[in-house]
């Protein structure tokens, strides 16, 4: 329902649309079943003072709608897969230090974020548990499973204009290695411009747009998907990995969203006041493909060399016939070689 979101702010208030969604709807039952334990059709009746097969209905709402697979056992009752770690606003807002919106299902974080920007003054934070349209960079979907990952939206405002924000993909990108680290995932490394990585296989990707004047005061649209407790997927065209299959366990989706808008907020105060030139170095410590041989496409254009860092302006830097070359761009794509 992507006219009127459910959202659950910092303050603790649940606020719905001027018509309760179908998935709304469903979202105390959820909530229930969230511990991955059984619970009986007359427990959960008992429980939201409905029927049985007002339960039944919901739960097939819950399917359609979200993809949420519920298992059916004759004489235990009904139970998810595995429990769900659903997000709490009041938490993550204590906990992170910003003012936070969870929302039920959405098109797009991002561009709730953006229809948001006319009412709502930066910095404030938006979080799904389910994304119907995420998207990812050069027009890819982002494949946005309902309370498995982490779909989050940080907003900031730049007074400098666009040039502020030369390179903060390559920042946020910084702000997700930090948190990953602090919850036992040592090995991600950075590819170039917006992607982490662990074993070679994609765990979180960023994608920032923005908005206002760019000569003047413009709004960083951050969006960050990291693949927390996600085991299954369709419809993914590269490798994948998520948190819990790198760390051995399932993860607190709350902690992660606090910890990763903590160091967001920290990384984009160092940002703003002296650019990404600030961070290159760290930057370059976790970058994943340094000294590697690879293919820089641009649509039918590609360049074979050698990565040799990124520049103060987050520039990629090649060597390519015994020269350093600097490129940039959105529409450029990072590839290893075979031989790499």
């Amino acid at each position: 329902n992507t006219q009127h979101p459910r959202s659950v702010h910092s303050g603790g208030g649940v606020v719905f649309g001027a018509e309760e969604s179908r998935t709304e709807f469903g979202m105390p039952l959820l909530k229930l079943l969230s511990d991955g334990k059984f619970h009986s059709g007359v427990e959960l009746g008992e429980a939201l003072g409905v029927s049985r097969s007002a339960i039944w209905k919901r739960l097939k709402t819950l399917e359609d709608d979200l993809g949420v697979e519920v298992f059916k056992v004759p004489g235990r009752g009904y139970r998810l897969e595995e429990p769900l770690s659903l997000l709490d606003a009041e938490r993550i807002a204590q906990e992170g230090g910003w003012p936070v919106t969870v929302l039920a299902s959405i098109d797009s974080t991002n561009a709730e974020a953006q229809r948001r920007l006319p009412q709502q003054q930066p910095p404030f934070a938006l979080l799904a548990e389910h994304q119907q349209a995420g998207r990812g960079r050069r027009g890819r979907a982002w494949v946005s499973p309902y309370g498995k990952n982490l779909y989050l939206t940080a907003v900031v405002s730049s007074p400098g204009g666009i040039q502020k924000l030369q390179a903060l993909s390559l920042t946020m990108g910084l702000a997700v290695i930090r948190t990953l680290q602090q919850l036992g995932v040592e090995d991600a490394c950075l590819k170039w411009p917006n992607d982490v990585l662990v074993r070679g296989r994609k765990l979180a990707g960023i994608l920032i747009e923005l908005s206002g004047d760019p000569q003047d005061v413009c709004q960083a649209i951050i969006g960050i998907g990291i693949n927390v407790n996600m085991r299954l997927a369709d419809n993914i065209d590269q490798p994948w990995i998520s948190m819990a299959e790198a760390s051995g366990g399932l993860q607190d989706r709350n902690q992660v969203a606090s910890l990763l808008l903590r160091e967001i907020d920290s990384l984009w105060q160092i940002h703003r006041r002296s650019g990404f030139a600030a961070l290159r170095s760290e930057w370059e410590r976790y970058h994943g493909w340094q000294g590697r041989a690879v293919t820089l496409s641009s649509g039918v254009r590609c360049i074979q060399g050698t990565v040799a860092g990124v520049a103060e302006d987050g520039a990629i830097l090649m060597h390519i016939d015994g020269q350093t070359q600097a490129f940039s761009g959105g529409e450029l794509s990072l590839s290893l070689d075979h031989d790499s």
